[in-house]
């Protein structure tokens, strides 16, 4: 059995619903807060995630950052070293999907060129007739940026798991790999 941990990043412009999304995540769907204050900086959820058909756990520590640029700078110093990425913006607005590339720059200039797995999240799909971003070109970026996509709704808590237990999956599997790697270096 082994007990891995991983920073999970979480950023995308304010009021797409990364917090939203991340407390729906922790709470195993029974918390989602109708009335929110914005992020004010950072906020860390932690929560323990089981690894199907293994003994494995990833435990992840969700920083959940502030999408105000204002904030960025101070926030950023706050990120630490991640080993993830969820990237988030809302599917009524073109704007925060626009701006997911200027988020990957400053998760990418942090990281040193680094590559992390990560997920892009469409959330706010319970909101159909105001969409402004189809499915179809948010997963056409993701995959220009290596990353999985998946779209959410917190408030209807529809696929509010899927993303970050993608993520823990893609950590164990990367750990996986690596000491597959380091155990073919030892000689026989």
């Amino acid at each position: 059995m082994v007990k891995l941990r991983a920073r999970c990043l979480l950023v995308g412009d304010a009021a797409v619903g990364k917090s939203a999304l991340s407390h729906m995540f922790h709470s195993d769907g029974t918390l989602f807060q109708k009335n929110y204050s914005m992020t004010a900086g950072v906020e860390l959820l932690v929560k323990c995630v089981l690894i199907p058909e293994s003994s494995d756990s990833v435990e992840l520590f969700i920083v959940d950052s502030a999408g105000k640029q204002a904030l960025m700078d101070a926030c950023e110093k706050m990120w630490g070293e991640p080993s993830l990425v969820c990237l988030v913006f809302d599917v009524t607005s073109e704007s925060s999907f626009t701006n997911c590339s200027f988020w990957m720059e400053r998760v990418q200039a942090r990281c040193r060129g680094l590559h992390l797995p990560g997920v892009l999240v469409g959330n706010k799909s319970d909101l159909s007739s105001r969409r402004e971003v189809q499915a179809s070109v948010a997963q056409e970026w993701a995959q220009s940026q290596g990353l999985d996509y998946y779209e959410t709704s917190a408030k209807e808590m529809e696929n509010c798991e899927a993303p970050l237990l993608g993520l823990a999956q893609a950590f164990h599997a990367l750990y996986q790999e690596r000491r597959e790697a380091v155990q073919n270096l030892s000689p026989a």
